[in-house]
C-alpha cells in the first residue's frame, strides 16, 4: 500500500502525462466473427474474473406501448432454458463462490457474474445458453409481472420523490423515449404477455448486438479462445434493426410541473436542463459538463453550497447531477432543499441568481485544480474494482463510445479550461432547455 501510494504520489507530482501512465488498463478488443464485440481488461492482482454480457437495447428502445419489456425481459432470463432449470444459472455462480445480477438501462441491458477466474469458462456456457435457448412458460410471464409490478410498487408508487422525477422526465423530452420510465408505465407493464418478451428477445437478444466485456485475472488470447467455442457458435441476426430513435425538436419553452403528496417528508426544488452526452470521438463539451457538475454542486466546497447553503443560509442541500455516458441527449440537472421557514420561491429565485453570479464571476482556478486532482485519484482507485472497470466500458460502448473514448476521457477531463466550462454553461443551463419541479407536501382537504 505505501509503494502504491508513493507511486501516487509522483504521478501527481509529474503531471497529466505521467497521470495517463499510471492510470492506464491493458485493455484488448476484437470482434467475432458473428459480429459479438469483446473487450478484456487485465489485472493480475487476484484471481477474480468479472464476466458480462452488456445488449445494446434498453428501455428506449421498446415498442411504442410495450413501456418496461426490456426490465420484464431482465428478469424472464433468470428462467429456464433447453439445459438449465430456472433459477439454476445463479444457483450455479452461489454454489462457485460468486455473485450474479442483471440490470436495465435506458440504452442497454446487461447481464453479470462476479467469480473466480479459473470458473470463466463455465460463466460462458451458461450465459450463451440463455442468449438464444431461453424456454417461457405463461406462468412464468404471469409470475414475474407481478414480480415486476411490485418492484414498481416499491420503488416508485411508494416514493414521492420517484413518482416526482418520473414526472419531471417525462416533460423534459418532448419526444425521446427517454421520457418513459425505465420500468414502465404501470397500465402498459400489466398489459405485458409472451409475445411482448419474445418479440423483443428475438430481435435483440443476437451476438451482432451483444459486447462481452471480461476483466481480471485473464489473459486475451484464453478468453478469445473460449468466446469463440461458446458465442462464436451462435449465428447472427440478419435481421438486427438500425438502432433508430426518435430525436427532441428544439426545445423553446421553459417548462413548469408541481407535485403535491402527503407522504413528502421534505420539499424541495429540482431542475433539469437538457444536455449533450458523451459523443465518439468528440467528448470536449461532455468533459466540461462533467467538471460544471463538480463545481456547480459537487459538496459542501463547490459554488451552491458555499452561495446557498453557507453565505446566504438559503438551503440546507444544494446539488448537481451530470451523467454523460448517453446514447442521446441527457440531462444536467438541480436540486437546492431550502433551510426552515424558507419558501420554495425563495430558494428557486436564490438559485436563478447564484447561477447569473456564477457565469458572470468565473471559476475559482483553485476550486478546478482541486476538482481536477480529484478526478485524477478517482481514475486510479476505480482500476481496484474489477466490477467497475467491466461496467465503465460496457456501459461506453452500447452508449456510443469506443475503447479509445473510455482511455482518452481522463486527459480529456484534465484540458478543461475555465472559459470551457462557462461556455457549457451558457449553452446548457437555458430555461429554454429546462424543467424545474417542486416536491411539496399536499395540501389539507377543504372541509
Amino acid at each position: 500500500m505505501q509503494r502504491f501510494i508513493l507511486g501516487l504520489a509522483l504521478a501527481f507530482s509529474l503531471g497529466s502525462s505521467a497521470f495517463s501512465e499510471a492510470a492506464k488498463e491493458a485493455v484488448t478488443s476484437f470482434t467475432l466473427d458473428n459480429g459479438m464485440d469483446v473487450i478484456v481488461v487485465e489485472d493480475h492482482r487476484a484471481p477474480v474474473v468479472q464476466h458480462m454480457v452488456w445488449y445494446r437495447a434498453g428501455s428506449a428502445d421498446e415498442p411504442v406501448g410495450s413501456s418496461g419489456v426490456a426490465h420484464f425481459l431482465e428478469h424472464l432470463l433468470f428462467k429456464a432454458t433447453d439445459t438449465m432449470a430456472a433459477g439454476e444459472l445463479s444457483a450455479v455462480v452461489a454454489a462457485n463462490g460468486g455473485n450474479d445480477n442483471a440490470f436495465t438501462s435506458y440504452d442497454y441491458t446487461a447481464y453479470f457474474q462476479r467469480i473466480a477466474a479459473d470458473r470463466l469458462e463455465l460463466m460462458m456456457q451458461m450465459e450463451s445458453d440463455r442468449m438464444v435457448n431461453i424456454r417461457l412458460t405463461e406462468r412464468d410471464i404471469a409470475t414475474e409481472r407481478d414480480v415486476i409490478l411490485e418492484e414498481r410498487n416499491q420503488r416508485t408508487e411508494n416514493n414521492p420523490r420517484a413518482l416526482f422525477g418520473e414526472q419531471q422526465k417525462a416533460a423534459q423530452y418532448l419526444n425521446h423515449r427517454y421520457g418513459v420510465p425505465i420500468i414502465g408505465w404501470r397500465h402498459e407493464m400489466e398489459a405485458l404477455d409472451m409475445e411482448d418478451a419474445l418479440g423483443f428477445y428475438r430481435t435483440y437478444y443476437a451476438p451482432n448486438n451483444a459486447i462481452l466485456v471480461v476483466s481480471g485475472d485473464v489473459y486475451p488470447d484464453d478468453v478469445r479462445a473460449l468466446a469463440e467455442k461458446y458465442y462464436g457458435a451462435i449465428p447472427a441476426n440478419p435481421d438486427l434493426p438500425e438502432r433508430f430513435r426518435a430525436t427532441e425538436p428544439p426545445q423553446t419553452a421553459a417548462r413548469r410541473l408541481t407535485f403535491r403528496d402527503p407522504r413528502v417528508a421534505q420539499e424541495y426544488v429540482s431542475r433539469s436542463y437538457l444536455a449533450p452526452e458523451r459523443d465518439a470521438g468528440a467528448q470536449r463539451k461532455a468533459a466540461a459538463l462533467t467538471i460544471l457538475e463538480e463545481v456547480l454542486g459537487g459538496g459542501t466546497t463547490s459554488y451552491l453550497a458555499q452561495k446557498l447553503q453557507f453565505d446566504q443560509q438559503i438551503a440546507i442541500y444544494t446539488g448537481a447531477f451530470y451523467s454523460g455516458v448517453s446514447l442521446d441527449d441527457t440531462t444536467f440537472d438541480i436540486v437546492v432543499v431550502p433551510g426552515p421557514g424558507v419558501s420554495l420561491q425563495d430558494a428557486e429565485d436564490a438559485l436563478d441568481q447564484a447561477l447569473r453570479d456564477f457565469v458572470d464571476e468565473g471559476v475559482d482556478p483553485t476550486q478546478l485544480d482541486r476538482i481536477k486532482m480529484q478526478l485524477r485519484a478517482a481514475q486510479i482507485y476505480a482500476r481496484d474494482n474489477v466490477e467497475g472497470i467491466a461496467s465503465r466500458y460496457g456501459r461506453a460502448l452500447t452508449s456510443g463510445l469506443s475503447v479509445a473514448d473510455v482511455q482518452s476521457w481522463p486527459d480529456i477531463l484534465q484540458q478543461v479550461t475555465e472559459d470551457d466550462i462557462i461556455a457549457a454553461a451558457r449553452a446548457v443551463l437555458r430555461p429554454e432547455g429546462s424543467v424545474t419541479g417542486w416536491l411539496m407536501r399536499a395540501e389539507e382537504a377543504i372541509q
